[in-house]
């Protein structure tokens, strides 16, 4: 085994966690949160809602299958979330140094040190998870023997705005026309939508696409409080006034809420991860689904016209909403979900559904 250096996880409640260095050997600091997904490190390292963030995973074997090729179809990455590595940093328990799978083009590792990430193995995530999830999540910095770095809390910046396209950019060329509000939107989104017959245009997080020619709005997911969001509530704000489709992820969840009049929370800990239960208000059916948020919007603060969608088995938060009479409607889990589950990809379908009704198609 080659000999790593040593480096060091620090939480601000002053615990110290010693590891050796995998990825690119450097000091960052951010917020550290923990994933419990089995799979998906190459899709949730790229994913823009962990930006500022200091990734945990706590499956105990990470690297096994490498990291897939750059393949790029409808112009964007085909096995990716984005162009690039989003976290701060990446906690686990074990590398593996060795990867094998059939579409695997180079160790996690490398790909780390490509994209100037710090990796730290050797950690004992159990006891490290126990410790966010009693104590909820905290800042913490990854530091190497030959640098320190303070604290630092990426939620007091615009995360969104870091990580929004700079410029309109449209992808395929079907016949119903989605304007993708890209606060930090995941490249499935736009796979999603584009098997199903769509022209996407994606705009950035403060684009007033109000007098855009287009049939449906897709709010997307992505980092931070929705609060710093405020170009993006008032651009909704003006589209609620109207009768176009409305079709919001995660952050789009709570953009949508809060729009409407509603109000957001963090979470202690938030959720991340492939298997959170939830079940559809109304029908009592539960889907598995994949997460990542560390805020939430209160559906108690939303007025008459609203209603709960889904609710969260385990803690009974809102994953949900949707407007009475028109067509709108959101999700706080993943429906595009990748490395899975896909269990609730169908809501694409009832989006369109809601366009072709609008149309009169």
């Amino acid at each position: 085994m080659p000999d790593f250096k040593s480096i060091k996880l620090v939480l601000e409640d002053g615990t110290v966690f010693k590891g050796k260095s995998f990825g690119y050997h450097k000091s960052v600091a951010g917020e550290v949160v923990f994933n419990t997904a089995m799979t998906g490190y190459p899709e949730s390292l790229t994913d823009p809602s962990y930006e500022g963030q200091i990734l945990v995973s706590t499956y105990p074997l990470v690297g096994n299958y490498g990291v897939p090729n750059k393949e790029r179809e409808n112009g964007i990455l085909k096995y990716f979330e984005s162009d690039r590595i989003h976290v701060k940093g990446f906690v686990i328990s074990d590398y593996s140094f060795e990867y094998s799978h059939w579409n695997a083009r180079e160790s996690l590792g490398e790909w780390l040190k490509e994209h100037k990430v710090p990796g730290i193995f050797g950690v004992d995530t159990r006891a490290l998870t126990k410790i966010l999830r009693e104590k909820g999540t905290m800042l913490g910095k990854i530091e190497t023997e030959e640098e320190t770095v303070d604290f630092f809390d990426p939620n007091k910046e615009n995360l969104v705005a870091r990580v929004s396209t700079r410029e309109k950019k449209t992808f395929g060329n079907g016949k119903y026309k989605i304007v993708l509000v890209d606060t930090g939107g995941k490249y499935n989104i736009i796979r999603c939508l584009l098997k199903r017959d769509t022209t996407v245009t994606v705009v950035p997080w403060d684009y007033d696409f109000n007098n855009d020619d287009y049939d449906g709005i897709m709010l997307a997911n992505g980092p931070g409080d929705p609060q710093m969001c405020d170009a993006t509530i008032n651009n909704v704000s003006k589209a609620l006034k109207g009768d176009k489709p409305i079709f919001g992820i995660c952050l789009g969840n709570q953009l949508l809420g809060t729009a409407a009049g509603g109000t957001t929370y963090k979470l202690k800990y938030g959720h991340r991860a492939h298997n959170h239960p939830v079940i559809k208000v109304g029908t009592g059916t539960c889907y598995i689904t994949s997460q990542n948020h560390g805020y939430v919007l209160d559906a108690d603060s939303l007025n008459d016209e609203w209603e709960p969608l889904f609710i969260n088995i385990n803690d009974n938060t809102n994953e949900g909403i949707r407007h009475k009479s028109k067509p709108f409607f959101s999700t706080q889990f993943h429906p595009e979900a990748s490395s899975g589950p896909t269990d609730t990809e169908f809501l694409f379908d009832e989006f369109i559904n809601l366009i072709k009704k609008w149309k009169g198609d």
